[in-house]
C-alpha cells in the first residue's frame, strides 16, 4: 500500500468521523401543517440545519357548514414566515388534497417545486389560473431519481401505485437519518398505466436503515387487500354489454386510470365520448397530452353534439361524483344544465365511494335520478369502484419491508390514526416510537431519540372567491344565521339636529316571510320599531348606536314571541 493510499483512508475516515459528529449535533424536526385528522389539506415540512423541505401542498373541500367557501387551505404561515429557509417543494401525486393549494404557497414563497410529468402538468393549469406560471419553477422527475434539495436534504422517488398515474413515495435522506413518506398508495401488481409499487427500493431501505416511517392511514380499517383497478374495467365492459341506452359515467376527474378504462369500454362497444364539468375537461386535456390517457382518433365528441347520436351511440364522463350542488351530474339531475338532462332509460353510473361528510349529498342525487327514471348503478350494488389506497395487509407489508424505528401514521381523520398506530405496535414497533401528531406538532429527531417539542400555527383559511383568509368564525356564523332565520332590514329616517322622526320606519324582509302574505305581521313589525324609535329620541341617552340597540331588540324580542325566530336584524339610520 502507498503512502498517498493511507493518507486517502485518513482523510475518508476523519471526514467520516466528522459527519458522524455533525449529525449528532443536528435535529430534523417534522412539521404537518395540514392532513392530519382529517381527509384532504396534506402538507408536511421537514426542518434541519436552517432548511425546510415541504412536502404536497393540498387542498380540501368545504364544510356544509362553510357557506360560500369555495374550498380549505392549510395556514402556511410558518413556511412564509421562515420564507428564507424554505429550498422547495416535493409532490407526491396530482390530486387536488396534495397540489391544490400551491398557487397559494407559491404567491409568498417562490421556490422550486419537484414532481412527476403529470402532477407538473396538472399544477402548471393551476399556476397558469393564477397567473404565476411565467415565474414559477417546476421540475420534472420521475421514479426512481433524487433531487438534492439544499445541502441537508436529497429526495429519492420511489414508484407507488395510487388510483392516479405517476404517483410516487419518497425516502428523504437528511444527516440525521432518512425518513420514508408512502404517499398515498395501494399495491396493484395489473395497474392501468405503468409498473406495479416498487416494493423492492422500499426493502432495500429497509436494510439500509430508516429512522422513521409515514404512512398513508386511509383504508386502515378494512381488512386484507384493496382491489386492482382492472377489476373496475370488466365491470365496465359487463355494463356496456347489457344496455342500449345511454351511459353516463361520474367518476373524480383526476381518476385518470378511471376514465382511461370508460374510454376503453366504449371503444369496444362502438360508443363515441362526450365530456361535461370543467375540472374533468382540463384533466383529460393535460393528461391526453402528456401520453397518460390514450384515446384512438374520432372517439370523443363536443358535449353539444350529443343530440345528433342515438343513445345506444353515447357515454358521456361527467364531474359530480360526490353530489356537489354546481356538478355537472348534479345538474343533469336537476334539469339545471344548459345542455343534457338525464332522463327515462339512461344508466348512470357512480364509479366512486362517498367521502366521509358528503353521503346525504350523494343519496340526493341518486334518488333525483331515480325519480327521473334513470337506473343508477354505484359502489354499494356492484364493482363499479375500486380504492387507492392501501388495506390493512398492504399497510402491513410496508412497514415489514422498511423496518422503521420511529413510525408516524399521515393521510387519515382520528380513527384512522389511531388504528393505524396499533396496527404498528402489533407489527413490533414499540409503543414508545409511534406517534399520533396534530397539525402543528413538531416532532425532533436527533440520531437517537426522537420526541415532540412543541407546536407551530396551523389550521384552515377559507378561500372564498379572490379572498383568502377574510372569512372567519365570525362570517361563517353570520351566513349561517342568515341561511336559517332570514333578515330583517330596518330603516329609520331621523333629523340629527332636532333628533326626531323625519317619515315612517321602513322594515324589509329576505329569508325571513313573504312580505305580500304577510301585510298584517309587517304592519306589527313598524309600530314596534317606532314606538321603541320614539322612546329613544325622547331620551337622553339618543345616540346612533343607542338608538340601533334598542330598535333591534324590541324588534328581536317581539319577533321570538310570535314566531319562535331569530332573524338577523340590521338597522339602518338615515341623517336627513
Amino acid at each position: 500500500m502507498y503512502i498517498g493510499d493511507v493518507q486517502d483512508i485518513f482523510f475518508v475516515n476523519r471526514r467520516y468521523e466528522k459527519e458522524k459528529i455533525m449529525a449528532k449535533k443536528l435535529k430534523l424536526k417534522m412539521i404537518p401543517l395540514g392532513g392530519l385528522n382529517e381527509i384532504g389539506k396534506n402538507i408536511t415540512a421537514f426542518e434541519i440545519g436552517g432548511e425546510i423541505l415541504v412536502v404536497d401542498c393540498g387542498m380540501a373541500f368545504p364544510e356544509d357548514g362553510m357557506f360560500g367557501v369555495d374550498c380549505v387551505i392549510p395556514d402556511m404561515t410558518y413556511l412564509i414566515n421562515n420564507k428564507d429557509k424554505v429550498k422547495g417543494v416535493v409532490i407526491t401525486h396530482g390530486h387536488e388534497d396534495h397540489i391544490g393549494s400551491i398557487a397559494y404557497l407559491l404567491r409568498s414563497v417562490n421556490v422550486p417545486v419537484y414532481g412527476t410529468r403529470l402532477a407538473c402538468g396538472l399544477i402548471e393549469q393551476k399556476l397558469k389560473e393564477h397567473g404565476i406560471l411565467s415565474v414559477a419553477k417546476l421540475n420534472r422527475v420521475k421514479a426512481g431519481d433524487t433531487a438534492k434539495i439544499g445541502k441537508n436534504i436529497s429526495v429519492e422517488f420511489i414508484r407507488v401505485n395510487h388510483s392516479i398515474s405517476d404517483a410516487v413515495g419518497m425516502a428523504i435522506k437528511t444527516p440525521v437519518g432518512t425518513v420514508v413518506h408512502t404517499g398515498d398508495f395501494k399495491i396493484d401488481c395489473t395497474p392501468i398505466e405503468g409498473n406495479m409499487i416498487d416494493l423492492a427500493r422500499f426493502g432495500e431501505l429497509g436494510k439500509q436503515g430508516v429512522l422513521a416511517l409515514m404512512s398513508d392511514s386511509t383504508n386502515v380499517e378494512r381488512a386484507g387487500y384493496t382491489m386492482s383497478e382492472r377489476t373496475v374495467g370488466e365491470t365496465f365492459e359487463t355494463l356496456f354489454k347489457g344496455t342500449r341506452s345511454r351511459i353516463f359515467v361520474a367518476t373524480f376527474a383526476s381518476n385518470v386510470d378511471r376514465v382511461q378504462q370508460v374510454i376503453n369500454a366504449a371503444v369496444r362497444n362502438r360508443r363515441k365520448v362526450a365530456v361535461s364539468g370543467r375540472s374533468m375537461v382540463n384533466i383529460i386535456d393535460v393528461a391526453s397530452t402528456l401520453g397518460y390517457l390514450k384515446i384512438p382518433e374520432g372517439t370523443m365528441i363536443p358535449i353539444e353534439d350529443v343530440k345528433k347520436y342515438q343513445d345506444h351511440q353515447l357515454v358521456i364522463i361527467t364531474t359530480g361524483s360526490q353530489g356537489e350542488p354546481m356538478s355537472a351530474l348534479t345538474r343533469m339531475a336537476f334539469s339545471d344544465h344548459k345542455k343534457v338532462e338525464i332522463g327515462k332509460g339512461d344508466l348512470v353510473i357512480i364509479s366512486a365511494s362517498p367521502i366521509p361528510g358528503n353521503e346525504k349529498t350523494v343519496s340526493n342525487v341518486i334518488n333525483e335520478l331515480y325519480r327521473k327514471g334513470a337506473e343508477v348503478v354505484h359502489s354499494a350494488l356492484t364493482e363499479v369502484h375500486v380504492s387507492g389506497h392501501a388495506c390493512r395487509e398492504e399497510l402491513k407489508i410496508i412497514m415489514g419491508l422498511v423496518k422503521p424505528k420511529y413510525f408516524v401514521p399521515v393521510h387519515g381523520e382520528s380513527r384512522h390514526l389511531r388504528r393505524h398506530a396499533m396496527l404498528a405496535e402489533e407489527m413490533g414497533i414499540p409503543r414508545k416510537n409511534i406517534f399520533k401528531l396534530e397539525n402543528g406538532s413538531v416532532l425532533e429527531f436527533t440520531a437517537d431519540s426522537a420526541k415532540v417539542t412543541g407546536n407551530v400555527q396551523a389550521g384552515d383559511l377559507l378561500v372564498d372567491g379572490y379572498g383568502v383568509g377574510d372569512v372567519g368564525n365570525i362570517v361563517l356564523r353570520d351566513r349561517k344565521h342568515l341561511a336559517e332565520d332570514g333578515i330583517i332590514m330596518v330603516v329609520m329616517a331621523i333629523n340629527g339636529k332636532t333628533h326626531k322622526m323625519s317619515a315612517e320606519p321602513e322594515v324589509i324582509t329576505r329569508g325571513f316571510i313573504y312580505m305580500r302574505d304577510n301585510e298584517g305581521l309587517m304592519e306589527e313589525m313598524k309600530r314596534i320599531v317606532t314606538i321603541a324609535l320614539q322612546d329613544t329620541l325622547i331620551s337622553k341617552n339618543r345616540d346612533w348606536n343607542t338608538i340601533k340597540y334598542n330598535v333591534k331588540n324590541a324588534l328581536g324580542s317581539y319577533i321570538y314571541e310570535g314566531t319562535h325566530r331569530k332573524p338577523m336584524i340590521l338597522p339602518v339610520i338615515m341623517d336627513v
